[in-house]
């Protein structure tokens, strides 16, 4: 019985918790400009700031990342673009050469925009002002503070460019 009772609760918590997942997704939608058919792939997925979100058709994000567009800044996701598990991409971060003992801090501001076929691996950071080129693989754990080209694969803190991307048609 008392298993019984834990399965019951579990797939309650479970239900409840998509609903709630989902109600969250459906507001991102609203707030920003999201493709119907962009999917957030898992849970506890954070859009947030008072820039602009672009997010384009048949792309997704996974679980647990974030992407934040300040005010005045824009975050531009392009189509067939995957955006693997735990990936912050921030318009907005603090300078690093201020002291931070003083009361108003510095920030480092720029849009970021994603081209279209892009593969970013888990845990990456995106830093502001960074354009990701088209077909570009970005390798897991990598800190991209840089443009990266078109057709690139890159890994590495800070990135590095490795190697062009050859297709086989």
């Amino acid at each position: 019985m008392k298993n019984l009772i834990k399965k019951i609760l579990f797939k309650l918590f479970d239900k409840l918790n998509k609903n709630h997942q989902s109600y969250i997704y459906n507001n991102y939608r609203k707030k920003y400009k999201i493709s119907s058919n962009f999917r957030f792939n898992g849970e506890k997925i954070i859009l947030y700031g008072e820039g602009e979100i672009y997010l384009k058709s048949n792309s997704y994000i996974g679980h647990f990342s974030t992407i934040e567009a300040a005010q005045k800044m824009k975050v531009v996701i392009g189509e067939n673009t995957s955006i693997s598990h735990n990936v912050r991409i921030y318009s907005s971060t603090k300078a690093s050469n201020q002291k931070f003992d003083k009361e108003k801090k510095s920030f480092n501001k720029g849009n970021v925009v994603i081209g279209n076929g892009v593969w970013i691996g888990v845990n990456c950071i995106i830093l502001p002002g960074v354009i990701v080129g088209d077909n570009a693989i970005i390798g897991a754990n990598s800190v991209v503070n840089k443009n990266i080209p078109e057709n690139s694969i890159c890994i590495g803190n800070p990135i590095k460019i490795i190697k062009n991307n050859r297709f086989n048609d």
